[in-house]
């Protein structure tokens, strides 16, 4: 039986992580082994705790959350980071992405929201609801150059590497899928798909699910129509 998922919470307001760590520890399956309130403390209790999830804020005084992420991910790979944001902001959570993020998480998110991408990113998923999928794509796509057009997968030189079912996983990673529904829609086991979504990753070059789905836009692989209404 493996343990309960242990999150580090970061964030600079402690009545944020006070309500933070109420909702996640009324969880039979979540345990906050920590806090801190600047990116150099997250840096230090990363190292010192070693917890499976760090809920990240960005915006702190000292050392930011990108700069914190950034080390976290660099010298504890082990340790997923879950960004907390507004999408005002977006210079900081696109840093955020290229810092090694597995996933974000919108600031007034509810408890099931939280407690959800909290438990996506410990099994491997990214924490991209089809409403924040569809937001991050909206304000990164000016910056990537978007293609117009939905493209075929097999006819980029990009993704020709990949077999036919790893191209359906892609294209259902694009979509914000989670592997759970992807097994369910391609009627293969989770652990199944967990080999073929590291293979894609690894194919592509791709750092995490995050930047696939990035890519798979930018790519013109899937287009607005592929995509859930941001409600």
């Amino acid at each position: 039986m493996t343990g309960p998922i242990r999150v580090l919470l970061v964030d600079d307001q402690e009545l944020i992580r006070v309500g933070f760590r109420m909702v996640l520890e009324a969880e039979s399956d979540i345990v906050v082994v920590g806090e801190a309130g600047d990116g150099n403390a997250a840096i230090a209790e990363a190292a010192l705790l070693q917890p499976d999830v760090v809920l990240m804020d960005i915006r702190m005084p000292g050392l930011d959350g990108i700069a914190a992420t950034e080390a976290i991910v660099r010298e504890h790979p082990a340790s997923r980071v879950l960004v907390l944001t507004t999408f005002d902001l977006d210079e900081y959570a696109f840093g955020a992405i290229h810092a090694g993020a597995s996933g974000f998480l919108l600031k007034d998110a509810q408890r099931h929201e939280l407690t959800s991408a909290v438990r996506a990113v410990h099994r491997g998923d990214a924490a991209l609801s089809p409403r924040i999928t569809r937001m991050l794509l909206e304000h990164v796509s000016p910056r990537l150059g978007t293609a117009t057009a939905t493209a075929d997968v097999g006819d980029d030189p990009v993704t020709e590497s990949l077999t036919e079912r790893e191209r359906e996983v892609f294209l259902a990673i694009a979509r914000g899928m989670t592997n759970a529904e992807i097994g369910e829609t391609l009627y293969v086991s989770e652990s199944t798909v967990k080999t073929h979504v590291g293979r894609v990753l690894t194919k592509l070059g791709a750092r995490d699910r995050i930047h696939a789905v990035i890519l798979a836009h930018r790519l013109g692989y899937v287009g607005d129509e592929a995509m859930p209404p941001a409600e």
